[in-house]
């Protein structure tokens, strides 16, 4: 009506969180690309525009008090009968808005599902959804989906007694869909773990279904297809948030992406080439532990025609040889590494974009905003964890320069054929 404003429908994510997970322990917590996994998801919900509130369903303290802190409820802890391996949606969501509703009042429009599993999502994904649903209100619900990579009209039921074989699916109109060109079959999608917007009320609070009966689709980017069940899944889409180049939701800053063609890989020493560590002996000479698997990586960079230097705070004999015997150009002695690098990067005509940088320690953090890309060790302090692109797997002076040129010559040849 004329000179009245639209109440904005209240917009409850719930992130599903449970503690019991064994095919990766802890998964819900587990530092992934350098933040805990649920975190990935509460950013989703916080940085939406539609979201008006944030909660996590866990049945576990420690999982409760890492999505507190960053920046979820958790108002209440999910009984124990609602989180097991075979615990459905339908429970829990029905549990935490029943809890929801008698001790608060609380009862929201639209309830958002955001799995802690899918954890790369884009960037606009949360308000898309909720635009969709509230567009139609006829819709019970909008899932995310993408392309299927199989078509399930050409899949088979094997039977368990005589060992026979069956169409999964029947079509009308095509007797044996099975032995149909593709180019026939209706297109098919796949849901993902990504998003789900629900009217509740005439849903899981409604009857027994999670979903409803008309369920409009969100259609997803492919790249997007992310749903972490195993180790091998962990490790694979770690790479695809570190150098997948995708614009994506991330728990802090954005984080940038491996260039797609590296001319320069710039290092702090201590605590990256070392382990941080230094020993020194009744004459005060020190002595510090590499890692020679390092050397292999200069090796790979220098064949790739990479160039790889080192600008250290220290002044110090044990920085200049190792530097020596690896073959690489070292700068020592400056507290101004940024000043140093600029003045680099302008007489060798390097464009910045095309250089990455690896340090552990906060003096380290003048150089990450002067590169296309900034690393750290596992090890590396937490703020300086936190302002990196790449938060690599191993530790200073444990082969963690070794993991990034591989890294950096794998995306390089990915990028630009072997000859880049």
């Amino acid at each position: 009506m004329d000179g009245m404003v639209a109440k904005q429908a209240e917009v409850l994510a719930i992130i599903p969180a449970r503690g019991g997970s064994k095919g990766i322990p802890h998964k819900n917590i587990k530092k992934f690309a350098g933040y805990p996994l649920i975190a990935w998801s509460i950013a989703a919900a916080k940085q939406s525009a539609s979201v008006t509130r944030t909660i996590v369903s866990t049945d576990d303290e420690e999982i409760a008090r890492v999505a507190r802190e960053w920046g979820a409820e958790t108002p209440f802890l999910r009984p124990a009968e609602f989180a097991t391996d075979q615990s459905l949606d339908l429970p829990v969501f029905r549990h935490a808005l029943e809890w929801l509703k008698e001790n608060e009042g609380y009862e929201p429009d639209i309830v958002v599902q955001l799995r802690p599993t899918s954890p790369v999502r884009p960037v606009n994904l949360v308000d898309d959804a909720v635009r969709l649903l509230t567009d139609h209100p006829e819709a019970d619900s909008v899932r995310g989906v993408v392309p299927s990579s199989e078509n399930p009209f050409k899949m088979w039921l094997i039977d368990s007694e005589t060992g026979t074989m069956s169409g999964l699916i029947k079509l009308d109109g095509i007797p044996e869909p099975y032995n149909a060109p593709r180019q026939v079959l209706p297109a098919t999608y796949w849901q993902t773990g990504h998003i789900d917007a629900i009217r509740p009320r005439r849903t899981f609070m409604a009857g027994d279904s999670m979903s409803g009966k008309v369920i409009l689709p969100l259609l997803l980017d492919p790249a997007f297809k992310v749903d972490i069940d195993t180790l091998a899944d962990w490790d694979r889409y770690e790479q695809l948030v570190y150098y997948g180049g995708l614009d994506m939701v991330y728990p802090e800053h954005k984080r940038r992406s491996l260039p797609q063609k590296t001319c320069l890989l710039v290092m702090d020493f201590d605590g990256v080439l070392t382990n941080d560590e230094v020993i020194v002996n009744q004459d005060g000479l020190e002595s510090v532990i590499c890692n020679r698997g390092d050397g292999i990586g200069f090796w790979l960079l220098r064949e790739a025609g990479i160039t790889a230097i080192v600008i250290s705070s220290e002044t110090n004999p044990v920085v200049r040889k190792r530097c020596e015997k690896l073959g690489i150009q070292s700068y020592q002695g400056t507290l101004d590494k940024a000043t140093v690098l600029k003045k680099y990067l302008a007489e060798n005509k390097i464009p910045a974009e095309n250089t990455v940088y690896i340090g552990n320690d906060i003096n380290d953090l003048q150089c990450f905003p002067l590169v296309g890309c900034a690393a750290a060790p596992a090890d590396a302090h937490d703020l300086v964890k936190s302002k990196a692109d790449i938060i690599l797997k191993r530790n200073g002076g444990q082969g963690v320069v070794r993991e990034l040129c591989e890294l950096i010559v794998r995306r390089n040849k990915e990028s630009y054929g072997k000859d880049s």
